[in-house]
Formats: C-alpha cells, structure tokens, sequence
C-alpha cells in the first residue's frame, strides 16, 4: 500500500466510524479473507437514495481507490433489544 493510498484508507476508517457514532454504520470493518484484502459495512438507512449518498461519499470512491458494492438485505434478521445489565 502507498502512503497515498493509506491515506484514503484513514479518511475510510474515520468516515465509517463517524457513521458509526451517529448510528448509521451497524457494523463496519476489515473481512480475514485469506484470498485478498476487503471490507464489510452493514448500514441502517430509510431509503436506497441514503445507502447510494453514504458510498457516494466515501473516501475510497471519491478517490476512485476501490469499488464499493451495495447489496440490499430485505430479510436480515437482527437482535431484539437487549435489557439493561
């Protein structure tokens, strides 16, 4: 990885964890695929134009660094909330 391209790759990972704080980034992070180096990000959103705006944004497209796929999850199950500890 160049320098440049770290770079990127810190705006990324500040981006997503501003995502993350205000509660649209579910989860976010780097997949162990011994195959190749990727990533994986499951956003809350009210529409498909909000999840098209967030990559629109995103630092490794408007830097052209990589591409990043968007695939709906209409059935995701998710955890109930959970009672206080």
């Amino acid at each position: 990885m160049t320098e440049a391209e770290a770079a990127v790759m810190r705006d990324h990972v500040a981006y997503w964890q501003a995502l993350a704080d205000k509660g649209a980034a579910v989860a976010f992070g780097p997949v162990a695929d011994p195959a190749g180096s990727w990533g994986v990000a499951i956003v809350e959103a009210e529409n498909a134009d909000e999840v098209y705006a967030i990559r629109a944004a995103d630092p490794v497209v408007t830097s052209a660094l990589g591409p990043v796929d968007i695939y709906p999850m209409p059935n995701a199950i998710t955890r109930r909330s959970l009672p206080p500890r």
